[in-house]
């Protein structure tokens, strides 16, 4: 739960004595405003990407005024507490059924397209070049490959091209897609990955640059079984 993000926003906007017009312009007249301004933009960023997607501004001001001039609150602080946590797990569920059916959704329409293959797990692959017909990993192998990541919407998380040097690691030490991916290639061949959640991150994600229950897209090239 972000109660800290949380209560750093009423703690900054409560200053306000009455209820301003937010449609009117203010004039950013001194270094105070300016940077008054500014934390307002950065934590209603903040916000907006963590907590729950269908606040009512009207409540949100009441809660900031009250708080800021000690008057007493309409919620205990653990009523506080329990609302924004079922409130943010109410919106993470959202979030998360959305992830899921676009990846769904984009698998099923991958399928039907021309050279995509679909093996039983649900890993989907497209044989983009063929090498010399060297040998293929197994699941313990250790193996050394270019390769680079996106998600569905085309931004890129990773790629050892962009580092200028392939990547070594055991195959069992990485997602299952990958595992089960690799095995099917011989050393030289270029493929791409279409990776469903489940053989991918989960609902884990990773760090901030794979939300979870993303579907992902990998330009892999196979170049040496080690």
């Amino acid at each position: 739960m972000k109660q800290a993000l949380m209560l750093l926003l009423i703690g900054c906007m409560a200053c306000a004595q009455t209820k301003p017009n937010m449609d009117k312009e203010i004039k950013l007249d001194s270094k105070a405003k300016k940077a008054s301004y500014a934390v307002g933009v950065v934590l209603a960023k903040n916000v907006k990407q963590n907590s729950p997607d269908s606040l009512d501004l009207e409540a949100v001001f009441k809660g900031f005024y009250d708080t800021w001039n000690d008057k007493k609150a309409q919620m205990t602080e653990q009523e506080c507490q329990e609302a924004v946590s079922e409130a943010l797990a109410s919106a993470s569920e959202r979030k998360s059924a959305g992830a899921k059916k676009t990846g769904e959704d984009f698998l099923a329409a991958n399928a039907k397209k021309e050279g995509v293959k679909t093996t039983p797990s649900g890993l989907q692959y497209k044989v983009v070049s063929s090498g010399t017909g060297g040998k293929s990993p197994s699941a313990t192998s250790e193996v050394t490959v270019h390769y680079s990541g996106k998600l569905l919407d085309g931004s890129e998380f990773d790629s050892s091209y962009k580092r200028g040097e392939p990547a070594t690691f055991p195959l069992n030490g990485v997602i299952p897609g990958w595992t089960e991916g690799l095995q099917l290639m011989k050393e030289g061949d270029k493929w791409t990955f279409f990776i469903p959640q489940q053989l991918g991150y989960g609902s884990q994600g990773a760090g901030g640059a794979i939300p979870p229950f993303s579907t992902l897209v990998f330009d892999v090239e196979l170049i040496k079984v080690k």
